[in-house]
């Protein structure tokens, strides 16, 4: 896989690092970029279920909300 070196701002690497428990910059920024990603993947996948049975016409219970 192809690296990328970018520049962020020290206080913003070092509370990423904080949140995320993790003690290595590139591996606590990393982590949140591969989660958010992740996050972004569920989203899709979730509004594609909720959307395909209105395209097959079938009925669906709404989701309760999330908290």
């Amino acid at each position: 896989m192809t690296k990328v070196n970018i520049g962020l701002d020290a206080e913003l690497v070092v509370e990423v690092m904080v949140l995320a428990g993790i003690g290595n910059p590139q591996d606590a920024v990393e982590a949140v970029v591969r989660d958010y990603i992740a996050r972004g993947h569920r989203t899709e996948a979730r509004v594609a279920g909720r959307d395909e049975p209105r395209n097959t016409g079938e009925i669906v219970p709404p989701e309760p909300p999330q908290g």
